[in-house]
């Protein structure tokens, strides 16, 4: 039977064009010419931006080799298809880490246990390794963990159910090796959380009330191993001390370390990319793009806690998990009860007199200049705020290379009477609440999850904050320029009010940012291309996502269902399906003899006149 005459390639590119990219590809299974149109770039190009539905004036990601491989991989490389559900914590999963290798991970729970599990079973599945409860040390939950550099001490933190039923928190750091307790320390308040800064040195705070509505924060390095020799060298250092106003408080820290902001992994150039469509315009201030995806000093803290007891017990404010105990900010409504709101606004004005006359001015040099050769820049990162006591700004303090040992004075650097607190080197104000913060793996970028507070709002009681946005913002900010580049808005959401609102973490992976939210389902998106590729399904608020260091084709979802989900690529679960092709059977022998005879034939060959 003869063929009919074939169709030119530009009708048969007019016509897939008008396909569905799966169709594509079937029909490119049907004869050369379609294999080889369904591979063509334009084509590709334009499925892509239609499917995804992205601005063209988005480029391609810098490291694509071609569009129809672009497509395939936010299409076959996300960790969309859960494998695995464990089911060992018994009430709320508040949090998940991974070690930096990957091989490991932590869990922490409402149940007051932290788990360690394993990645690398031969079957692919994770199982248990360990289990510890906090519960003998008075805890009511752990709710934070975080391994340190080399992966052999483990970081937890949690509240601490202290004296008259007050609750603060508490840091414990655990042995991987033997699983051993090696030191505790005091966290005040619980959602500080703590931080590794170095691999034998971590970060905790404490908080200090002055006033009704005035506070300070103490941020303090502690040397992880608290052993015998703590009788002739400094195990504790205080690093920074800062005011509070207006009932605020520091939370959240973590440490960016900035060796590699100048390489980093993925180059986020909206900025350019806004800058050349708008050259012909007039100069204005730089403005994120945005995108609508649609949908130790035990005995003052003994007294503090009995002071506290007797003004109604003071915990840290809302923002974190959720235990119904009194908060930071009892003894600040207390207050306001019997106090009249002209004494109020008398104390915030003198605080304010009193920061700036007793705060050590801050220096630009600290932030603008470039570290010495061989030096990293290290910044520390926590919420904050100015205005009202939720967190509403990111606050930013270089750690200098002589901070970051116990060794020198306890009470850190010298300063004169007059410089009482330590001043902010930076702040970026998020006009919102925020619920979570994540690093991208080279600490190049910063995401932030806040929820909105309205446009043009005025903040006049600052016991009254604005009402919150339901739907979650993303932010991403530029830790090399110190500035937003850019915002998602309304993929995930939340719908607890200011005072209940609570933490959300967000990870974030080379290509990948994924976070949980209040409506029972994590989000993945895409860190070039700022869209949201898939939702991953709870039965109940997702609290926690984490990224595997090694394959950011692994994602875990943790969720107050008490399950930990285990996510993979449509890929990898192929690859695991697929059964592993038996090796050829090889005769050694037999193969050298045969090499021999094709060798002596050809030389005999050559050898003829």
């Amino acid at each position: 039977m003869e063929c009919g005459p074939a169709l030119p390639d530009s009708l048969v590119l007019e016509i897939f064009l008008r396909l569905p990219h799966d169709a594509v590809l079937s029909a490119g299974l049907t004869c050369r010419q379609w294999l080889a149109v369904s591979r063509d770039e334009f084509l590709w190009r334009e499925l892509f931006y239609s499917y995804y539905r992205i601005p063209r004036s988005v480029p391609r990601h810098p490291a694509a080799v071609s569009w129809y491989r672009e497509f395939k991989r936010l299409y076959d490389c996300i960790p969309c298809v859960e494998v695995q559900t464990l089911r060992e914590h018994h009430d709320q999963v508040l949090h998940l880490a991974f070690s930096h290798r990957g091989h490991r991970f932590s869990s922490c729970s409402k149940d007051c246990t932290v788990k360690l599990w394993d990645t690398e079973q031969p079957d692919g599945t994770i199982s248990l390794v360990h289990s510890s409860s906090m519960r003998q040390f008075n805890w009511g939950y752990t709710q934070f963990s975080q391994f340190n550099a080399d992966d052999s001490l483990l970081l937890v933190s949690g509240v601490y159910l202290g004296p008259h039923h007050c609750s603060s928190g508490e840091i414990a750091v655990i042995s991987l090796d033997n699983y051993t307790l090696l030191s505790r320390v005091r966290n005040k308040p619980y959602d500080v959380f703590g931080c590794w800064l170095n691999e034998t040195h971590l970060i905790s705070g404490n908080l200090h009330w002055i006033g009704n509505m005035t506070s300070c924060s103490v941020l303090w390095l502690n040397k992880a191993f608290q052993d015998v020799e703590s009788e002739n060298a400094n195990v504790v250092k205080r690093l920074f001390k800062i005011q509070n106003i207006n009932a605020s408080t520091i939370r959240t820290v973590m440490v960016a370390h900035c060796r590699r902001h100048d390489n980093p992994d993925l180059l986020l150039d909206y900025e350019a990319q806004s800058q050349a469509r708008a050259q012909n315009q007039k100069a204005q201030q730089h403005q994120p793009l945005l995108f609508d995806l649609g949908t130790t000093d035990s005995e003052e803290e003994e007294e503090e806690e009995e002071e506290e007891h007797q003004r109604e017990t003071r915990v840290q404010g809302p923002s974190t998990a959720r235990l119904p105990l009194p908060s930071a900010l009892g003894h600040v409504i207390q207050g306001r009860q019997s106090i009249a709101a002209r004494e109020l606004q008398i104390e915030a004005t003198v605080a304010r007199m009193m920061g700036r006359a007793h705060t050590k001015a801050p220096d630009p040099s600290l932030i603008n200049s470039a570290p010495a050769e061989g030096e990293d820049k290290t910044y520390l990162l926590f919420t904050t705020g100015s205005l009202t006591y939720s967190p509403h700004q990111i606050g930013i303090k270089r750690i200098m290379p002589d901070q970051m040992t116990t060794s020198g004075p306890v009470l850190g650097e010298e300063r004169s009477s007059d410089e009482f607190f330590d001043s902010l080197d930076h702040v970026i104000d998020i006009h919102g609440h925020i619920i979570g913060m994540g690093l991208s793996p080279d600490h190049r970028y910063l995401y932030v999850n806040s929820r909105a507070w309205p446009a043009g709002c005025v903040i006049s009681d600052p016991m009254s904050p604005p009402p919150i946005a339901e739907e979650i913002d993303l932010h991403v900010i530029d830790l090399k320029s110190l500035r937003e580049e850019r915002r998602s808005l309304r993929a995930h959401r939340a719908f607890t009010p200011n005072d209940e609102c609570f933490f959300i973490f967000l990870d974030v992976s080379r290509d990948f940012v994924a976070s949980g939210a209040e409506d029972k389902h994590g989000y993945i998106w895409d860190r070039h291309y700022n869209i949201c590729l898939a939702r991953l399904a709870h039965d109940d608020v997702v609290n926690s996502v984490a990224f595997s260091p090694a394959d950011q084709e692994l994602l875990l979802s943790a969720s107050d269902d008490s399950t930990i989900k285990v996510w993979r690529s449509p890929r990898m679960v192929r690859l695991a399906q697929t059964p592993a092709r038996p090796p050829r059977p090889r005769n050694l022998l037999s193969s050298w003899l045969e090499r021999s005879k094709n060798a002596t034939s050809a030389n005999s060959m050559n050898a003829k006149p």
